[in-house]
């Protein structure tokens, strides 16, 4: 497929326009001058009239077919060029998405957001003052997002802010996330810092030297400011993959570093391979009170497992969940994971049938991305998906299989090659959330990310203006560099958390 596009000179638009091909075509080749062969021609010219913007579009198809799409749209006054432009560009992509639509017949209920956290957007509006039904208007109107979307993202506040009802006054604390890069194996789909732990052991002992510094320079800064935490998240990778006795020193070093660590409203800990749960190391996660763990199926098919490289059996799944209840692990999330290789609608509806026999107190319901740098996408040919129709069923059956089972959704988040162009979400029990995961999706906080390839995102306090670093992502580069890496984020926390900046509570 081969698409020309007239009148789009300022590159400022290309990513943009290639983002939103790519909601309709697979491997699609967008030029913006005259290209040779068969190809979908489309004119876009923009004129503005005082405050007046007009964008017209014409999209020629493969067999002559003309369709016509047009917007007017008055300008707002902006603060900065780069604001003036969004509303150019957004205008020029509603016409463009439009085109795309009427010649395809394919509806894209995002519109043309292709972000990661469209409930960001919502959250932006309600702290400005805007009502709910007028940022419904100003959504649709700015981004063509349905009803439907619309709908869920209101549902997923009222959510967020009934389990962390001073969700907006957190600004002042900092959430902790602890990356540990080690993994039985890596998936097919996986792009997180995760290399298998069988003969590194040298490096385990190094990174956890590594780990334990930043934990302990990082909690002197916490003590000093009296800065406190609102949750901690030990992610990776796989936590669990360390020993028992390793991951003892750990959790210990946490109480010992940090401050005020009975406080903390969430800690969790990914337990997601089930080939790495032990009693012991269930003994240790309860001897360190951590709150929430991850025991993760992905899915319940043998076949599925062993061509996404996950080697551990399905009984081995539902031996480790009834391992940890028994041992009085009383919130555990499972993630799911739609649209897996040679997986349609009836292998979900049986994943989900056998989830319903354990009923985690959350369920996290991914729709597969196609990550750039994941073994999955180099060998794409090799990994037969399901249709762009399956995967918008398998998503539905999930809606209502959560709901029919008392489940409500509190977070989402999308990502780019994501099939169907649908959205990860997150469902629980009522009262189950996890706080930390609305904190990384909502940026309403700084969380300062220890260990291998852990990032950490510092939020101002006032302006809320992102800054972001990334550790290294591999154990030997961390362990050469981490104490420089602490001082970088001691540097930028002391510059974010001066006193003029804190909000007054």
């Amino acid at each position: 497929m081969q698409i020309q596009i007239n009148g789009l000179s300022d590159v400022r638009f290309h990513r943009s326009i290639q983002l939103i091909t790519n909601l309709f075509f697979e491997q699609c080749q967008v030029s913006f001058s005259p290209i040779d062969g068969k190809q979908i021609v489309i004119e876009l010219q923009m004129k503005t009239l005082n405050n007046m913007l007009i964008v017209y579009g014409q999209l020629t198809d493969l067999q002559g077919k003309n369709h016509f799409a047009s917007i007017e749209k008055t300008l707002r006054d902006s603060n900065s060029e780069k604001e003036h432009f969004k509303q150019i560009k957004n205008a020029v992509l509603h016409v463009y998405l439009t085109l795309l639509q009427d010649s395809t017949g394919i509806i894209q209920k995002w519109g043309i957001l292709t972000g990661v956290r469209p409930t960001k957007l919502l959250h932006q509006k309600i702290q400005a003052g805007i009502n709910i039904q007028k940022a419904h208007h100003q959504l649709q109107e700015e981004y063509l997002i349905s009803d439907e979307k619309l709908q869920l993202m209101e549902r997923i506040l009222q959510r967020q802010h009934t389990i962390v009802p001073d969700l907006y006054k957190l600004r002042n604390e900092v959430s902790i996330y602890i990356g540990i890069p080690f993994c039985p194996t890596k998936c097919a789909y996986c792009t997180f810092p995760a290399y298998a732990i069988n003969g590194r052991q040298g490096s385990v002992n190094s990174f956890l030297g590594g780990l334990h510094y930043e934990m302990e320079k990082v909690g002197e800064w916490l003590k000093e400011k009296g800065i406190r935490m609102t949750t901690v998240y030990f992610g990776g990778g796989t936590p669990t993959s360390i020993t028992a006795e390793e991951m003892d020193r750990l959790y210990e070093k946490m109480y010992h570093s940090f401050p005020y660590v009975n406080e903390i409203r969430e800690i969790t800990v990914e337990a997601g391979r089930p080939d790495t749960i032990t009693t012991e190391k269930i003994a240790v996660l309860k001897k360190w009170n951590i709150h929430r763990i991850s025991i993760n199926p992905q899915s319940y098919i043998q076949d599925t497992l062993k061509a996404i490289g996950r080697h551990h059996t399905v009984e081995e799944t539902i031996d480790k969940f009834h391992l940890a209840r028994k041992m009085g692990m009383n919130n555990i999330n499972m993630d799911l994971i739609i649209g897996l290789p040679g997986e349609g609608i009836n292998e979900f509806a049986y994943t989900l049938a056998e989830t319903k026999k354990l009923m985690p107190e959350s369920l996290t319901v991914h729709t597969l991305s196609f990550k750039r740098a994941s073994e999955m996408t180099k060998n794409k040919d090799k990994y037969k998906v399901a249709s762009r129709e399956e995967v918008k069923e398998m998503m539905a059956m999930a809606e209502l299989w959560t709901k029919d089972n008392g489940y409500v959704p509190y977070y989402l988040y999308r990502q780019k090659n994501i099939l169907g162009n649908l959205e990860n979400v997150g469902y629980s029990l009522p009262g189950q959330e996890s706080i930390y995961n609305i904190m990384i999706m909502e940026e309403l906080q700084t969380i300062i990310g220890l260990g291998c390839g852990a990032s950490s995102k510092f939020i101002h306090p006032q302006t809320g203006e992102i800054t972001q670093l990334a550790n290294p992502k591999d154990p030997k580069s961390y362990y050469e560099s981490y104490k420089t890496y602490t001082e970088k984020k001691i540097t930028i926390l002391n510059q974010l958390f001066r006193k003029e900046n804190t909000l007054a509570n």
